[in-house]
């Protein structure tokens, strides 16, 4: 019998903020602020998407700014933040990132810096109340204007003391070149913050290397569309540039038809870092544990292989030193238990 992986430490490092909610907590803001959600939202299962081509981006995205709309005051953002936290610890996370735009939250909260202080707030008690460690990505939104990234970078680099690790660039990736937001990530870099791109999701391994060369990424979100280009391959093992891989995601993208498409063997087997993350539960319906359960059912990864998996997620992590320890010492506990 096989390893319970929801009890393999971990870290989760692709975790969008709104896309976090549980689906009944979604249901219950939408009903305390007299938000009309679209059906796709109030079924009871997940919305069937495919956003390979833009109107199929277009939808997926109008659904995320629905339930956004939900998350309008101090105390929707710490429930979202706490129970993100919660769902993470009964997955075995350790360490969550959880990445967030605050301009899509600052009109009804304030501003932006009224925003973040909310949200770091919320994020301490959350990590403080779960034993969840806990840090901010903070994202732009590659469909808006270079200059509001960085206002966004500057931002991000004003509380890397409070809980802010990384800078990231996040949307549709087929849109707007990444050259256009390399002073944001030179800023956000200068700061001391780790620059976390998207790439190689919905657009190829071209993407993936524009993040590297353009924006000097040092981790990549998502990635997995490097597995096309054998080079490309060679040069994020070299570099061991972690990619963030989301599989649930993908399929339900339709980036990829089938789980067993996903080519996590293929990145794994050329040395190729992946953090695996749940990216948008609310719209995949499925958490961080059932990412590794993926891997293990459509991959046939063992228990050995998933725990190198746990470890590369914990050693792509912004986790001071002695959370890494704990999640390292705890991932070889995991390994010593019967199977």
């Amino acid at each position: 019998m096989a390893r319970d992986v929801r009890l393999l430490p971990k870290a989760h490092l692709h975790l969008h903020f709104t896309g976090s909610m549980r689906p009944e907590t979604l249901l219950e803001l939408a009903d305390l602020h007299g938000v009309h959600l679209p059906e796709a939202l109030t079924s009871g299962h997940p919305p069937k998407l495919r956003a390979t081509d833009e109107r199929g981006w277009f939808r997926f995205q109008r659904l995320y700014d629905s339930a956004r709309c939900c998350l309008r005051t101090a105390e929707d953002i710490q429930r979202l933040v706490r129970e993100a936290a919660e769902e993470d610890a009964r997955d075995g996370s350790g360490w969550l990132e959880i990445q967030v735009d605050p301009t899509s939250y600052a009109p009804r909260l304030g501003g932006l810096i009224p925003t973040m202080e909310i949200i770091l707030d919320a994020v301490e008690s959350a990590s403080r109340e779960t034993g969840v460690g806990m840090a901010v990505i903070v994202a732009a939104n590659r469909m808006k204007h270079p200059l509001d990234a960085r206002t966004l970078a500057r931002l991000a680099v004003r509380y890397a003391d409070r809980g802010v690790v990384g800078f990231g660039l996040s949307n549709d990736e087929r849109r707007g070149l990444a050259r256009d937001f390399d002073r944001a990530f030179a800023i956000a870099r200068e700061g001391g913050l780790l620059a976390a791109p998207h790439g190689g999701e919905l657009a190829g391994p071209s993407s993936v290397r524009d993040c590297l060369d353009d924006l000097h990424a040092g981790r990549v979100g998502h990635g997995v569309r490097a597995a096309e280009d054998p080079r490309l391959l060679r040069k994020l093992a070299e570099r061991q540039i972690t990619c963030e891989v989301c599989p649930a995601s993908n399929v339900a993208l339709g980036v990829y038809e089938k789980p067993e498409d996903v080519p996590l063997r293929t990145l794994f087997d050329a040395g190729v870092p992946m953090a695996l993350g749940a990216d948008d539960p609310l719209l995949f319906g499925s958490r961080l544990a059932a990412q590794y359960e993926i891997a293990r059912d459509f991959h046939a990864f063992t228990d050995e292989e998933l725990a190198e998996l746990a470890r590369q997620s914990v050693r792509g992590s912004a986790a001071p030193q002695d959370v890494r320890d704990r999640l390292l010492s705890g991932i070889d506990d995991w390994l010593a238990l019967p199977a």
